[in-house]
């Protein structure tokens, strides 16, 4: 009797499967380990430390001279003479243009003439009410002859009064016509030519004088700053320079140093409404005439000093998606934590920051792309400089 179909199927089968069966358990106990975990990101660090640092701020200005005089005449004549040299310093009380003067001569002696006759009136005037009061005193004249002729003694001495002021004014306008030099500096082009008409209080001026030496150099500071550094003097977190407090450097327009120190002069009471600064003008000796008028110059004015300031590099502070400043630390497991901070001053490629440190941070300087918060790092060198030496 024969087998049935499906009994020598499953017999065929089976050998099939059993060798199937042993194939796959032999890949399975042949196969590969999982990976391993990467190793942790190599860092490096630095040790922060409290340090005693001078603040300055750099400030954008312009010069500006000490003293400025717009040359104009006071009376009107035909110019004459120019007798300065432009471009070269004059001396007050030098005369620098000459009108022509003979009308003015001549209105002088007219009221030299007016004020002889006026004196001579008087004369007569007092001598008729001298007789007068004699006479009165022994009811010779009448008592209203007596008023006439006093009257008449006052409108003498009157007229001698006015011509001696017309007098006054007639010397003032011939002095006038020698237009000189009312302060001491470098005088600037002449406008205008000998020959030409020039009128009184003219709208064009002569030329001008300006005074630069000393000079004067106005810059502006946020009204934000201003108020920060308030703060910090009398938080005690900043303490004032001392005496030399309000002393300013100049760093110039090629970027050398002026030589010669300035001093703070004056600050502004009022916040411009449309940048919201405050002024500062600042004096400084100019004797070689380094510093011309107009010129953009950075002011250094020395804020206080911090004593126990924190400074980072520059390189390690970047941007959050706030802008806000952060830094990357690591905590005492060696993990990364990504700190905000509160930087607004620079001091030689260093950060002076402000909150968000402190003193023994370990602070992430290089290897920045390879961490995130939370990751553990290895650290492969240390800067110890930053925490034995201050500046």
């Amino acid at each position: 009797m024969k087998p049935p179909l499906q009994t020598m199927r499953l017999a065929t089968a089976f050998p099939v499967l059993l060798a199937l069966c042993e194939l796959l358990t032999g890949c399975h106990q042949g196969a590969a380990p999982a990976p391993a975990a990467p190793p942790p990101a190599e860092v490096e660090v630095i040790n922060l430390q409290p340090q005693s640092v001078n603040l300055k701020t750099e400030l954008p200005g312009r010069t500006s001279p000490f003293l400025v005089s717009e040359i104009r005449p006071q009376v009107s004549g035909i110019l004459q003479k120019r007798l300065f040299t432009e471009g070269t310093d004059v001396k007050a009380g030098q005369q620098l243009y000459q009108i022509d003067p003979s009308t003015y001569k001549a209105s002088l002696d007219s009221a030299q003439a007016s004020l002889n006759k006026a004196q001579a009136n008087l004369v007569a005037a007092k001598s008729k009410a001298e007789r007068y009061h004699e006479l009165a005193s022994i009811q010779a004249v009448s008592k209203q002859d007596l008023e006439d002729a006093q009257s008449v003694l006052d409108q003498a001495q009157a007229e001698v009064d006015l011509a001696k002021a017309a007098l006054q004014i007639a010397k003032i306008n011939l002095a006038y016509t020698s237009v000189m030099a009312p302060i001491s500096g470098r005088v600037a082009k002449s406008n205008i030519t000998p020959g030409a008409l020039v009128i009184a209080n003219q709208e064009t001026m002569l030329t001008n004088i300006q005074q630069l030496d000393p000079i004067y150099v106005d810059v502006t500071q946020s009204s934000a700053d201003l108020l920060r550094l308030r703060h910090d003097w009398e938080s005690g977190r900043l303490k004032k320079a001392g005496e030399n407090q309000a002393e300013v450097k100049l760093v110039l327009e090629d970027g050398s140093t002026y030589a010669l120190t300035g001093k703070l002069a004056f600050a502004d009471i009022t916040v411009s409404q449309s940048t919201g600064t405050v002024s500062l003008r600042a004096i400084f000796p100019n004797p070689k005439g380094v510093l011309l008028p107009g010129m953009y110059v950075r002011a250094v004015l020395e804020q206080g000093v911090a004593e126990t300031a924190i400074l980072v590099p520059q390189r390690s502070v970047s941007r959050d998606a706030k802008g806000d400043p952060v830094v990357y630390v690591l905590d005492k497991d060696s993990k990364v934590q990504l700190r905000n901070i509160q930087a607004d001053k620079t001091l030689d490629g260093q950060w002076v920051v402000r909150q968000g440190l402190n003193a023994g941070d370990r602070l992430v300087v290089n290897g920045l792309q390879k961490i995130r918060p939370g990751m553990p790092v290895k650290i492969v060198s240390t800067d110890k400089s930053r925490t034995t030496k201050p500046i």
